[in-house]
């Protein structure tokens, strides 16, 4: 699971990508969940882009499936890297070491 930070912004785009667009997402660790409330700082870790044809936006905490996996939901094959499968609306996560 992650939080869309952002957008990227592309200046052509194959045709494989229509409908959709690419999310800058920070993926979220077991701290991060327990605090989803509101947009988190950015952490040291790095980002990574998901196509995402679910209407994601900054702050949105969605989950994403990578690999192989991310191509699944196409008829064909895709160059994608990570896709957005879901959109989170809430999480009930509340570890007993936090």
């Amino acid at each position: 699971m992650g939080q869309v930070i952002g957008r990227v912004t592309l200046c052509a785009q194959d045709a494989a990508y229509k409908g959709g667009r690419f999310l800058m997402v920070q993926p979220l660790n077991r701290e991060q969940l327990a605090k989803t409330a509101g947009l988190l700082p950015l952490a040291k870790a790095s980002s990574l882009v998901v196509y995402d044809n679910l209407g994601a936006g900054r702050g949105d905490v969605i989950a994403f499936s990578e690999g192989a996996e991310a191509t699944a939901p196409f008829e064909n094959p895709i160059p994608i890297d990570a896709y957005c499968c879901a959109l989170i609306d809430r999480i009930h996560y509340k570890p007993n070491d936090i």
